[in-house]
């Protein structure tokens, strides 16, 4: 697709994820020659603005699709490795499980309810680390250093992974670290929303975009543009099957520290002013910095807005994963909140994806569709664009089945 010798003006559209890390990746090729060559990151809001700054993190080589996941675990590995990912985006492996619990801890007075400390009176410690409470948590199966999940409300444990297979990055800190790591190899970060791909005889020309700050319209001239842009893609590129999924999540810094387990959950709780019970499916994230991540299940009830700055958080969804999870975990309903967000996640209409790969436009590729596994699959997903600039073809993973034309794009 390219000879060392031609000089190549490349734009990356989207800054989350995909974008940072397809930069990041473009930028380490040996072809790239930065005093004769651009790459260009243009990000409408801010790098990590959306559901990349506001995911759970969880990596696993039991995620899909499976032609991209085995490569992409090894690279994040290989990132943490090389720039400090345990301190830099908190890298580290983890315990995965399924968990089916019934919820037991009275909400009344919670800390977490209420985003602050409150006094004592209303909270009933159920002790969970007496030798009672240890036995039922190993009767139903639950590791040992898995201590701050409700002995008495614990069903069953099914393991989903070990730290061998699982792990987790802090997603916002990731994304930002491989969007300064691509920017000190070369890549210009622009910050304007694109408007038009420009095309002339169906090959890429360059792009135009309205500037963040100015609101001025500006080109990038471009032989190369990689579409980056999560749900905004097809908004950017009409033909693009990508459709929007809104997602709600809090962060909640626990009563205590506790142990590196990532759990999907299935809780039984009681239904207000019934006597029926309902059951609800919270994931719950336990990251290094002291801090849980859980979320909910997603809506399309809010049409995706113009970008990630105009999203809109329903407070009575996060409230209610707040609620979930603290009757499940003492640590958590006496913990304090520290944010309430949403996103939207991008999917390929009718359930397949990402699309990674050329498109039906000359010098268009796209990296699109991840749904909940963008910020596990993003490295692959860069890597495989580096190839197919910078070589011509992918030779890292079997992409076949991701090819955008595939599916008419």
């Amino acid at each position: 697709m390219a000879t060392e010798q031609q000089k190549r003006n490349i734009v990356i559209i989207g800054g989350g994820i995909i974008g940072s890390t397809t930069a990041y990746f473009l930028s380490r090729h040996e072809n790239f020659n930065r005093e004769r060559d651009s790459i260009t990151l243009l990000e409408a809001t801010q790098i990590a603005g959306g559901a990349s700054g506001k995911a759970g993190g969880l990596l696993a080589l039991w995620a899909y699709p499976s032609c991209i996941v085995p490569l992409s675990y090894r690279l994040h590995q290989e990132l943490a490795a090389k720039h400090g990912g345990a301190e830099r985006w908190g890298y580290r492996g983890v315990g995965c499980g399924q968990v089916d619990m019934y919820g037991v801890l009275a909400k009344t007075g919670s800390k977490a309810k209420q985003g602050k400390v409150e006094g004592e009176a209303d909270h009933v410690s159920l002790q969970k680390r007496t030798e009672k409470a240890k036995s039922l948590l190993r009767a139903a199966g639950v590791p040992r250093d898995l201590d701050w999940v409700a002995a008495e409300g614990m069903q069953s444990y099914e393991e989903m992974g070990t730290p061998l297979t699982t792990a987790q990055v802090h997603p916002y800190l990731f994304t930002t670290s491989m969007a300064q790591l691509a920017e000190e190899q070369g890549v210009k970060i622009v910050y304007g929303s694109a408007t038009e791909i420009l095309r002339e005889n169906n090959t890429v020309k360059g792009v135009t975009y309205t500037a963040k700050d100015s609101n001025d319209s500006n080109t990038l001239h471009a032989d190369t543009v990689i579409l980056t842009a999560g749900p905004w893609t097809k908004a950017v590129y009409p033909a693009a099957p990508i459709e929007a999924l809104r997602a709600h999540s809090v962060t909640i810094t626990p009563s205590r520290p506790v142990s590196a387990y990532c759990l999907f959950t299935s809780i039984t709780l009681p239904t207000p002013n019934s006597k029926r019970t309902q059951t609800v499916t919270p994931e719950i994230y336990a990251r290094p910095n002291n801090e849980i991540y859980a979320c909910g299940d997603g809506d399309q009830l809010v049409t995706l807005p113009s970008s990630t700055a105009a999203v809109q958080v329903d407070n009575a969804r996060c409230q209610d994963i707040i609620d979930q999870v603290s009757a499940v975990s003492e640590e958590l309903r006496d913990g304090v909140v520290t944010a309430r967000q949403a996103c939207y996640l991008p999917n390929v209409r009718g359930g397949k994806g990402p699309l990674i790969g050329l498109t039906s436009v000359k010098g268009l590729l796209m990296g699109a569709g991840h749904t909940c596994w963008g910020i596990q699959n993003a490295p692959a997903t860069g890597k495989c664009l580096e190839e197919l600039v910078w070589e011509g073809k992918v030779k890292s993973a079997e992409v076949a089945s991701l090819d955008p034309r595939r599916f008419g794009v």
